[in-house]
């Protein structure tokens, strides 16, 4: 994955960085996951954030190999 360095305003890493510490993820990724959700969210403007969190949530478990067959019966 390429990087580039982009300037950001203090008070977003300054709070990206609370929340990184937090969740234990770095400033950086913290920052990433923030685009990702907006970026689904805006993609997805009906849905509700918790819907869009749980598919983000179910796509790194299917790439973990974590799910199991759902048993309708």
């Amino acid at each position: 994955m390429a990087s580039n360095s982009i300037r950001l305003d203090q008070n977003l890493i300054e709070k990206a960085t609370i929340m990184a510490k937090a969740l234990d993820r770095t400033t950086p990724k913290q920052i990433e996951h923030w685009a990702k959700i907006g970026e689904l969210m805006e993609d997805n403007p009906d849905l509700p954030y918790e819907f869009v969190k749980q598919a983000i949530i179910a796509k790194a478990e299917r790439e973990a190999g974590k799910l199991e067959a759902y048993d309708f019966g």
